[in-house]
């Protein structure tokens, strides 16, 4: 994999791009909000459609983008995204238990809750032909669900494989798998491959997983036929569910937040990379993602060998995640101190990390 590092103005790089020539996006643009007094939370780009029209541009058909925002100012991103031609498929709500409120109080109380999760919008850009056709011709439009899933293991909540993208479709097909998926594959039964991955992603903190119910599984699942799509040979998208794929119970029980996919921030997160933690190598980014969350987030819209692009590359957690997931990835940052952050964070992991570039 190769990880390149441009720096300059996300509208003026990515217009030099060559067109369709990213499989994906993954990024944390500014929320527009003013966070902490930093200038660049405040400039619009986050909510230009001339931003959004680039990415377009960029991403190959079907490529998938996923960009985070805040609870306050999502709506004016995602209707940019939506103006600049990409289709709105989901949103999903990152929720975690670090937020800390933002508020003026005196006696007769304060002026903002405080914050506990972010919108990041899911978006696609137009499919040519059906998504079938489109994933033979370009490898983009599906996500890949099999290597996303939610671990089932009785009674424990534990992430899908994050060794790579093949390598997590492969771990979830491994001893025990005798069923037919109906598209010519073998793929093994539900209680394996683990449960679907949902639009809820938490961060497995004892304040969110107190505000999950107890709760029982709910039935089983009913296996559809999938032969009228045998045509596909592409594996990232195949389904656990085929014609002849029996129904399967899940009999645990607990706290409901294992039904979802929880990405734990690691305290090594912020100053990886062999880096000190004071001083001016210290990582002084304010909005740094845990570096499994946003593993996660690469390997559901990237797939397997492909490029991941991030026009607000930050201190590069997007791009260390492609790094690790074995993409290529293109970081896009315009302020030279979050570049060198970024820099040496990937080049940690990178063994083909190439320098910075100028736009």
């Amino acid at each position: 994999m190769n990880i390149r590092i441009i720096q300059g103005d996300c509208r003026a790089v990515m217009s030099t791009l060559p067109e369709a020539s990213v499989d994906s996006i993954v990024t944390d643009p500014p929320y527009e909000l003013g966070f902490m007094g930093k200038s660049w939370d405040s400039t619009g780009v986050a909510n230009d459609v001339n931003t959004w029209r680039e990415a377009l541009r960029v991403l190959k058909p079907g490529g998938h983008l996923l960009a985070f925002s805040g609870t306050r100012t999502y709506h004016r991103m995602v209707c940019a995204i939506e103006d600049a031609g990409f289709e709105i498929r989901d949103q999903i709500g990152w929720a975690y238990g670090s937020g800390f409120p933002k508020s003026h109080n005196g006696e007769w109380g304060g002026t903002a809750l405080k914050p506990a999760w972010e919108p990041i919008c899911m978006a696609r850009k137009p499919l040519i032909g059906t998504v079938a056709a489109n994933v033979l011709a370009h490898g983009t439009g599906a996500l890949n669900i099999d290597g996303c899933r939610v671990e089932f293991d009785g009674d424990t909540t534990s992430s899908a494989s994050s060794a790579g993208l093949g390598a997590g479709h492969e771990a979830h097909n491994k001893a025990g798998r005798k069923y037919g998926n109906g598209l010519g594959g073998i793929v093994a039964p539900p209680h394996v491959l683990g449960r679907w991955p949902a639009n809820l992603i938490h961060d497995g903190s004892d304040e969110v997983l107190a505000a999950f119910p107890q709760a029982r599984s709910s039935g089983h699942y009913n296996a559809k036929d999938n032969t009228k799509d045998s045509g596909r040979s592409f594996q990232w998208v195949t389904s656990f569910s085929g014609a002849g794929t029996p129904s399967s119970m899940y009999s645990d029980s607990g706290s409901a937040a294992r039904f979802f996919y929880t990405a734990k921030a690691n305290g090594s997160d912020r100053n990886d990379g062999g880096q000190r933690v004071t001083g001016n190598d210290r990582n002084s980014h304010p909005t740094v993602k845990p570096t499994d969350l946003m593993r996660y987030l690469c390997r559901l819209v990237t797939p397997k060998g492909g490029t991941v692009l991030d026009p607000f590359m930050g201190s590069g957690s997007t791009m260390k995640a492609a790094e690790l997931e074995g993409f290529d990835g293109i970081g896009i940052e315009l302020d030279p101190a979050y570049i060198d952050i970024a820099r040496r964070r990937i080049a940690a992991d990178a063994p083909l990390f190439a320098e910075v570039e100028a736009a």
